[in-house]
């Protein structure tokens, strides 16, 4: 788009903002909503464009600009830089308050003098301020800060990386990500790895011909054939053992897999979202991940932040949670329950939320989920396992090899089908010599 205006302060035609893809208004340089586009009515109403009202009034019901108010201002940015700005805002909607992805254009006359700005907001898909059917909500600088990412990775094909302890809603944020992107209208299919073998590894991930084995039945179409076109999530990617490791990394590649006891290669444009909840630099160092794989999938990482590091959404989470879980019921939580729940540490973040406020679902009697309640779930939670149980837990561990005792085995497995050739072992395990003879040592 051309940021210049032939004539010098003549009104602007709205038509001009019909070439946005988006909801776009535009707006003067000192704040005020000269026009919108229909993108921009349909999904935020009609505004009274007489009163000259300013788009800190109408976005966020302000009465003084972003910057003077707490917030990033685009324009005030964007003034100061002279070229485009973008941040991400919690705006009024019809529909309450949501997170909208805002970019401001300056717009310069013939004479280089800055005029008019054109703001383009972009909601964000299943993210809200407020409680309401979105499945990401928060305010948090922390939560902001990873929408952001997620907003401005979604448009594009880049491979995903999400990071984040178990329970911080990697796979909301997935599918948050698909769901913004040109392949919503295809499927997005997720692959869970934990504990996967290898048989049933490459059957769930590339599918298999009938009678390839013990069980096949018929011919079965595998996810990255399903993806097609649309998204591929690997969730706990870090978790796939380094064997299988190989033919992922050939998949990503190539594009290209073959389904098991198949002869045909087939090929499958999907966009690829990994998640983990293990840290892969150190796996990497340990030559339990291979660097090949990781340098792969490592093209746009998001870390996902704890509850700890946002508890100022704990009280919108927690209530959007008790909608979720009572359904149609009327039960309410208080003020002091949400203090409460904003206080504890929650090891297993939104999971554990979930969980304590079942609890207090069942508990709550008269339909309100007050401190007394609250106090007893978390109690509950914190409760030290009995003797007895670590007993019989310590009993179930002993009747199984442990995981060096199987990894030293299937090392000296290794060394006995390659004639004692360590170079080749290492080879196929991707790993070092050096964390070869390592892990040999142990």
């Amino acid at each position: 788009m051309n940021n210049k205006i032939a004539s010098d302060h003549q009104s602007p035609p709205a038509a001009m903002l019909e070439g946005f893809d988006c909801p776009a208004i535009l707006v003067s340089a000192d704040y005020k909503i000269l026009a919108t586009n229909s993108d921009y009515r349909a999904a935020f109403g009609d505004i009274n464009l007489d009163q000259q009202p300013s788009c800190y009034q109408v976005s966020h019901g302000y009465d003084q600009p972003c910057d003077k108010s707490g917030e990033d201002c685009p324009l005030g940015a964007a003034r100061e830089s002279g070229h485009k700005e973008r941040v991400l805002h919690i705006h009024q909607t019809p529909n309450g308050r949501e997170h909208v992805d805002v970019e401001m254009l300056p717009i310069h006359d013939s004479a280089g003098e800055l005029v008019y700005f054109v703001e383009l907001l972009r909601p964000v898909p299943l993210a809200s301020g407020t409680i309401k059917e979105q499945e990401l909500v928060g305010k948090s600088q922390a939560f902001k800060h990873m929408l952001a990412k997620i907003s401005r990775v979604s448009s594009s094909n880049a491979t995903v990386l999400l990071l984040g302890a178990s329970g911080t809603g990697k796979e909301l944020a997935a599918r948050a990500i698909h769901i913004a992107s040109e392949r919503s209208t295809k499927p997005m299919v997720t692959l869970e790895c934990a504990g996967l073998t290898e048989s049933l590894f490459e059957s769930e991930l590339f599918g298999h011909m009938k009678g390839a084995f013990t069980g096949a039945h018929s011919n079965k179409k595998g996810l990255v054939e399903l993806a097609d076109g649309g998204t591929l999530f690997l969730d706990e990617l870090g978790d796939i053992p380094l064997p299988l490791q190989v033919k992922l990394l050939r998949l990503l590649e190539t594009g290209t897999f073959r389904p098991v006891g198949s002869e045909e290669v087939r090929s499958s444009d999907f966009r690829l979202i990994c998640a983990t909840h293990r840290n892969l630099v150190e796996l990497v160092e340990l030559g339990e991940f291979r660097s090949d794989l990781y340098y792969r999938i490592n093209v746009f990482p998001i870390r996902l932040p704890s509850l700890s590091e946002r508890r100022e959404d704990i009280p919108l989470i927690g209530t959007r949670l008790l909608l979720q879980l009572t359904d149609d019921k009327n039960v309410e939580i208080d003020q002091k329950a949400l203090e409460l729940l904003s206080k504890h540490d929650y090891k297993g973040n939104i999971r554990e939320l979930r969980n304590i406020l079942n609890r207090a679902v069942v508990l709550s009697d008269e339909g309100t989920i007050n401190a007394n309640i609250i106090l007893q779930c978390l109690e509950d939670e914190l409760q030290p396992a009995s003797d007895d149980f670590h007993a019989i837990e310590t009993a179930e561990k002993n009747q199984w090899p442990s995981l060096e005792e199987n990894e030293t085995r299937y090392l000296r497995e290794l060394l006995q089908v390659f004639g004692g050739d360590k170079q080749r072992v290492a080879k196929v395990l991707g790993i070092s010599l050096r964390s070869l003879y390592r892990k040999l040592a142990v």
